[in-house]
Parts: C-alpha cells; sequence; structure tokens
C-alpha cells in the first residue's frame, strides 16, 4: 500500500501511480476519516496497515524526525507544490532498486529525495547512506 499525505490530494498522483503499482493507493485521510491527522500521529496510523509506504513532500517533519519502524516506510520529497507531477515517475524509479524493490525490503527506511541526491537511514541503522544515480525526474 502506498499512502499518500493529504497535501497532495487534488493533483492526480494517486491515478498516476495506480497505472504501475499493483497495490492500493490511498491518501492518510482514508485511515482515519473526518479527523485531523497531525504528523505526529501519522506513524501510528502507519503502523495499523499492512506495510504502508508513506510518501510526502513535508520533508521537514518526516526526515530525522519520524518515529520509524520496521512496519512502515516513508519516502520524503523536497518538492515545491508545483513539482509534485514528478513523484510517480520518481517513486517508480526509486521502487526499482535493489534496496526498495519490494514492500519487505523498503520497511524500517526513511528516504529523502532531492534534485541532487537520494538517501536514506534505516530502523537499524541511523546512519545516512546514498543511493547514487536517482535524483528528481524533470
Amino acid at each position: 500500500m502506498i499512502v499518500l499525505d493529504e497535501q497532495l490530494l487534488g493533483r492526480n498522483i494517486e491515478t498516476e501511480i495506480a497505472r504501475w503499482y499493483r497495490g492500493s493507493v490511498r491518501f492518510i485521510t482514508v485511515l482515519r476519516p473526518h479527523t485531523v491527522i497531525k504528523d505526529d500521529g501519522i506513524p501510528e496510523l502507519l503502523r495499523r496497515q499492512n506495510q504502508p509506504t508513506f510518501v510526502t513532500i513535508n520533508e521537514k517533519d518526516f526526515w530525522q524526525k519520524t518515529a520509524i519502524d520496521q512496519r512502515f516506510c516513508v519516502v520524503c520529497f523536497t518538492l515545491s507544490d508545483a513539482h509534485t507531477d514528478r513523484i510517480p515517475q520518481t517513486l517508480r524509479r526509486l521502487f526499482r532498486y535493489p534496496e526498495f524493490e519490494t514492500k519487505a525490503k523498503r520497511m524500517g527506511k526513511v528516504i529523502r529525495i532531492t534534485d541532487k541526491e537520494t538517501v536514506f537511514y534505516t530502523f537499524d541503522e541511523r546512519e545516512v547512506r546514498s543511493i547514487s544515480l536517482l535524483k528528481l525526474s524533470k
């Protein structure tokens, strides 16, 4: 399951991802409808799902701040609202890397994708590691 942050609503990103992703694509608001979901409550909602990958452009509140565990993955994009159309293809490219090609391999990781690099840390190792050659699609 891919769970999109609420800032991505209304941009057709879920439709674009659903064209190539076999699992379900949902917004975080579907996981707890009719309530305000604060950023610090998102990890608890994700823990209740079956191996979700959470996608956000709010990297300042999630990168190296998320209470990560082995039951979910967080992908932080450093994009402005105007460039969120890059997310589906960049996410697809990310999922082709051996470290992220299956849900099981993504679990317990927080990933940050910029126009210059992709870095990540894991539940077990807080040291940031880099992935060569993956940058935001233009």
